[in-house]
């Protein structure tokens, strides 16, 4: 077991260490000069630039306005019609008529 560990670990060194590249700088180049030449002709003049355009400035906020007046009541509504007469009763049964020579009741008030 303990060379096994030792052969893994002298693999993944070696493994390692074959990976590592080294970076070569190229050569430095020659510096070049720039040399300036004769000064051209002076340029034409620009034309003038227009007016801006003026800004309104919003006035002060205006009172807020009074309350109306409250309305008037609605006209009465017109009284409605009469209702139809109902339908007349049934005459009722006659009564027998009175005897003559019968007894007479006489009430008398209590004192």
């Amino acid at each position: 077991m303990k060379h096994s560990l030792l052969l893994a670990a002298l693999v993944a060194m070696l493994g390692l260490t074959a990976c590592e590249k080294t970076t070569v700088a190229p050569p430095a180049a020659a510096p070049v000069v720039v040399v300036p030449g004769p000064a051209g002709a002076t340029g034409a003049t620009g034309a003038t630039g227009s007016t801006g355009s003026t800004v309104a400035v919003p006035g002060a906020t205006g009172a807020t306005g009074a309350k109306g007046a409250t309305g008037n009541d609605g006209a009465m509504g017109s009284t409605g019609s009469t209702g139809a007469m109902g339908a007349t009763g049934a005459d009722g049964t006659k009564g027998d008529t009175g005897k003559t020579g019968g007894d007479t009741v006489i009430v008398v008030p209590q004192k």
